[in-house]
């Protein structure tokens, strides 16, 4: 398959079309980011190479509509998400957006759960499950367990969840159906455990936030808690629990981590409650959570 790069007739790109590649490479990135996947990995599960991608998210890659099709399934997007950077939203969306870039953070995130209380579902339902998000590293099992057992509920780890609805490990998952048949495996586990438990403790996976559907479903079904960790705890956790999947293959893991913390973080902040785990004990972030919880 070709990849070269295309201008005009005349051998230019004029502003107007270098600033759309500019902002193309931009969602790109950040859609890359939100999923956690490295250069690497997308160039794998899309079939484009790794240096055609780093071409595309410097703003240098007037891409074909056909590897742009590639890259979207793979980031487990629509091809409207990726390329559409410019397209007018309706009235009233644009408008209520408008309203909500002048919120301060904390007013955004009260906004958002009462967007997700009155138009979710019913609250004292919602209120019963309980959902652990945050990167891997952040406490999640440890603490759900924990949590599960002093409210007397299951607990659920979706991603083992997963895993024995599809007789495979996730890394077997990934590797056979790629970034985006692994999210479609993820949003009907979820929906099976919201429809089995009335009451639960679920921890997910880090990256489910970065699918809106099923992330939306979260929000609207379960009370959610951002389990918080700073960059280097998590990464000693992960390292510790033996598991580099996310960071495998790159010389720059740290980097990485953070960018996908910061890429992550205003939809990690849509939680209804946050609980640091730095620095301290389970039992201390546990305490904390119940506190929290009420």
């Amino acid at each position: 398959m070709s990849e070269a790069l295309t201008t005009t007739v005349d051998g230019r790109v004029d502003d107007a079309d270098q600033l759309y590649l500019l902002r193309l490479g931009e969602q790109v990135r950040r859609l890359r980011a939100r999923h956690g996947v490295t250069r690497k990995i997308l160039a794998r599960e899309s079939g484009v190479s790794e240096r055609y991608l780093a071409q595309l998210e410097a703003g240098r890659g007037n891409v074909s509509i056909l590897l742009l099709r590639q890259i979207a399934q793979a980031l487990n997007a629509s091809l409207q998400d990726l390329v559409a950077v410019e397209a007018e939203p309706p009235t009233e969306l644009a408008h209520a957006i408008e309203l909500l870039r002048r919120l301060p953070p904390d007013a955004l995130a009260e906004a958002c759960r009462g967007l997700a209380r009155t138009y979710g579902g019913d609250e004292a339902e919602r209120r019963r499950r309980i959902a652990l998000i945050g990167l891997k590293g952040a406490g999640k099992s440890t603490l759900g367990r924990l949590l599960a057992q002093r409210l007397n509920v299951p607990f659920i780890e979706l991603d083992e969840a997963v895993e024995a609805a599809a007789g495979m490990p996730l890394a077997a998952l990934f590797d056979l159906y790629g970034q985006a048949g692994f999210r479609r495996l993820e949003r009907q586990a979820l929906e099976r455990a919201i429809a089995a438990h009335p009451a639960a403790v679920i921890a997910v996976g880090g990256g489910l936030v970065s699918d809106p559907a099923t992330f939306e479903l979260l929000l609207a079904r379960c009370r959610t808690v951002w389990l918080k960790a700073s960059p280097a705890e998590h990464m000693q956790r992960v390292i510790a629990q033996g598991d580099m999947r996310p960071m495998a293959d790159n010389d720059e893991s740290m980097a990485d981590l953070k960018r996908i913390l910061e890429a992550r973080g205003p939809l990690y902040a849509r939680a209804d409650l946050e609980v640091s785990t730095s620095g301290r004990s389970a039992e201390e972030a546990l305490d904390d959570m119940v506190n929290a919880l009420g």
